[in-house]
């Protein structure tokens, strides 16, 4: 049942903040006596920076109340000590780039409570800003309970998602050097991108090393490519005929030892990442029998366990996904084990930071954002969130284009019915995070429907809405076989 919209009246008498009360709470916070509730009496506030940090505490609390600190360890263990002298539990700051991290450890590790605000949502001091300012600032949006606490992942889990991150740096690598290849390929004019799809497969590097290692005749080079390369011996040897240039050469080793420095890495970081998951707690693992109901789809079918291709890790991270997770999450259509992988390193298995499914989406920013202002909405979608996991699961949402599945249904009617393109990829990347959302809470599997059904419930749920507006306009609608 939809949600009937308030009247000005009720939402003026029910106590909800409009625009004007919104206005006057930001003059009391600025004034020295807000007269507003307490929520934290023995709160502080930090303003993070590269050489030093700003702290502020009440100013009973010492007759100095605002003191810089250093940032090297000692000094934030002084820090640490200055605020429990000072009966302080509790702290605020602004998660400004990755200076905070030291800082939040050492705090942490002597028992006060951190935090941790997202620049956006602190407003600076009215005026002219500085350093002593700031601190005080959030020390009095956190007295007063304003201040929202930023998502922080578990410790181990975290150990995960920085190898993870690093690991995708190195693929990155990888690939420009790849584009580096391909540079000093052609200005050499040697053609062999035009016949080989990819010159970082077998055949392509078979080729690059045997131009390294002095080997010009083009038949011989030729002959190194794989059978199922579809271009004859002939066009690839036509393809391979260059002016081999000394500089150019130097800088086609270069490239290819960037390629193999980058692959090494990726290989260390597969062992690093073994040993993390190994220390992560195993949740059981639920699968339910599929209803007789739902069709055999290719995405009901249990997935088998893959060789790892191209950069994806090698180890097997199927059987690790679902050992962590208790659910295979990509039983979902779309969802591959690296975008599955992803997702878990970003937020973990514990979906009790957020709320609800609603409050998952819209910390991925894939939600819409409606500011309003005189009771209409204003500025629809404007809101630019970057995260890791929208960016993953919209690339999984347009893998769904061509599929015959429920979701590749849902997926081309989105497109049909949003303005735009983008929209459409934001829509689904949302309600796959919402699929991520449930599995995970609910320790349920996903159960493909098929395209078939997805259509027939999308023509029964237009039906009945062009009944209802025939019926309201006082006509009825009669199919054309019975009007004959």
């Amino acid at each position: 049942m939809a949600k009937r919209k308030k009247s000005t009246f009720e939402r003026l008498t029910t106590g909800r903040m409009n625009r004007s009360r919104r206005r006057e709470l930001g003059r009391r916070v600025a004034a020295s006596d807000p007269g507003l509730t307490i929520v934290h009496p023995n709160a502080g506030g930090i303003d993070v920076g590269n050489e030093s940090h700003f702290v502020a505490v009440p100013s009973d609390r010492d007759t100095n109340p605002v003191r810089e600190f250093g940032c090297w360890t000692a000094a934030l263990n002084e820090m640490a000590e200055w605020l429990k002298s000072c009966r302080i539990d509790t702290v605020a700051m602004q998660a400004t780039g990755v200076y905070w991290i030291a800082l939040y450890d050492v705090l942490e590790q002597h028992g006060i409570r951190v935090v941790l605000a997202n620049a956006q949502h602190t407003k600076n001091v009215p005026g002219r800003k500085t350093d002593v300012q700031e601190c005080q600032w959030l020390m009095k949006l956190h007295t007063y309970g304003l201040m929202r606490d930023s998502f922080r992942l578990q410790q181990d889990m975290e150990y995960v998602r920085t190898i993870w991150r690093v690991r995708d740096r190195h693929v990155k690598e990888a690939g420009r050097a790849i584009q580096h290849m391909q540079k000093a390929l052609t200005k050499m004019n040697v053609q062999l991108a035009n016949v080989i799809s990819d010159i970082s497969g077998v055949s392509g590097q078979a080729i690059v090393t045997a131009v390294l290692k002095g080997e010009r005749d083009p038949y011989k080079l030729a002959a190194l490519t794989d059978y199922r390369v579809k271009a004859s011996r002939e066009e690839v040897a036509r393809s391979l005929e260059g002016n081999w240039r000394a500089d150019v050469l130097f800088e086609l080793q270069q490239a290819v030892d960037s390629y193999h420095f980058a692959h090494r890495q990726m290989q260390e970081c597969d062992e690093k990442l073994q040993l993390y998951l190994v220390n992560l707690p195993t949740r059981p693992l639920d699968i339910p029998v599929r209803s007789k109901g739902a069709p055999d789809t290719p995405a009901n079918k249990r997935k088998k366990a893959k060789k790892p291709r191209g950069n994806e890790p090698q180890l097997d991270l199927q059987a690790e996904l679902e050992r962590v997770c208790g659910v295979d999450l990509t039983s979902i259509d779309g969802i591959n084990v690296m975008t599955a992988f992803t997702v878990i390193s970003e937020v973990g298995t514990d979906m009790s930071r957020f709320q609800d499914e609603y409050h998952f989406t819209s910390w991925m920013g894939l939600a819409p954002s409606r500011d309003i202002s005189g009771g209409k909405i204003v500025g629809l979608g404007k809101k630019k969130v970057k995260n890791r996991v929208a960016t993953v699961l919209r690339t999984a949402a347009t893998t769904l284009l061509q599929s015959d599945t429920h979701l590749g249904a849902r997926y081309r009617h989105l497109r049909r019915q949003l303005p735009t393109l983008k929209a459409a990829v934001k829509a689904m990347a949302r309600y796959l995070a919402v699929l991520i959302y449930r599995l995970l809470t609910k320790g349920e599997a996903w159960v493909d429907r098929g395209a078939k059904l997805f259509e027939q419930r999308r023509l029964e749920r237009e039906l009945a809405s062009l009944q209802t507006k025939a019926k309201a306009k006082g006509f009825t609608l009669v199919p054309l076989a019975e009007a004959c």
